[in-house]
């Protein structure tokens, strides 16, 4: 069967932010999907340094208005969308002021990372999920891509398992050699907590403030499957995503990707 609607859950996309790889395979790998016939949303955390009047970003109030709660504290979401007529694409942006407003994306100007990324990624993910429900666009995959969008495998698989938006999505994780030098912070932990989820549930790949590989395993333990987005991928993150048979596809390199990654999405979905 054809995985006919493909949601992305990015974590960069130029023109929005600077260039680099993360961004670019974010901005072109939905275009390139969408002109292969596939339907697609696509989200991103409306960073600090995205310039909203450039890029013609405006409030969606019917979405708007929600309060997501981590570690017992109600944190208002607030979603924003803009148009790449090029693209022919719509990007949904999830923003909050607390968690967006900086102007760095994972770290400051000096190049120190924030230590509530944890807290941000969880927000973010929690957002786009919420969202989506009030959209109730029906996907068949759902591309997690970066780490801002690691922990929606496991919202996904855990809490969300039984709503009828994800249920019967397959997920798919872009993991890279390294995204981050730190960690997810020490308020991570206490932000995983939701419905279903406990701490039990990334206790066996992550016990402190996680790490990149960390995140990594959590994104792929409750993925259906998995894409390495780096020529050299960390032995500790490749054997690990073996060790589970979860379906891979390997590094395609810069540039004609797209039918690859379409072929991987459909061979998720089963035949009816």
């Amino acid at each position: 069967m054809k995985a006919n609607k493909v949601l992305y859950i990015t974590t960069e996309m130029i023109p929005y932010v600077s260039e680099n790889p993360l961004s670019v395979k974010g901005r072109f790998l939905p275009q390139q999907i969408q002109e292969l016939g596939h339907e697609i949303r696509t989200f991103s955390p409306n960073w600090g340094n995205i310039n909203e009047r450039r890029n013609q970003l405006h409030e969606v109030i019917r979405l708007s208005g929600m309060n997501i709660i981590i570690d017992d504290t109600d944190h208002p979401l607030l979603i924003k969308v803009a148009s790449l007529q090029e693209a022919r694409m719509q990007i949904y942006f999830i923003d909050n002021d607390e968690y967006f407003s900086r102007r760095g994306v994972l770290a400051d100007e000096t190049g120190q990372e924030y230590t509530d990324n944890g807290e941000r990624a969880v927000f973010y993910a929690r957002g786009v999920l919420e969202t989506m429900k009030k959209l109730r666009w029906i996907p068949d995959v759902i591309h997690c891509h970066g780490w801002a969008a690691a922990i929606a495998p496991l919202l996904i698989k855990r809490a969300y398992q039984d709503e009828p938006s994800f249920c019967d999505s397959k997920v798919v994780v872009s993991v890279s050699a390294s995204e981050f030098k730190t960690d997810m912070g020490a308020t991570f932990q206490r932000s995983i907590p939701f419905k279903d989820i406990t701490s039990k549930d990334i206790a066996d790949v992550c016990t402190g403030n996680c790490t990149y590989e960390e995140l990594a395993k959590i994104a792929i333990k409750f993925s259906d499957g998995v894409v390495f987005e780096s020529k050299r991928m960390p032995t500790e993150i490749t054997s690990y995503a073996k060790s589970l048979g979860r379906p891979i596809l390997t590094y395609q390199g810069d540039e004609g990707y797209a039918e690859a990654y379409s072929a991987f999405y459909d061979s998720l979905i089963p035949e009816k």
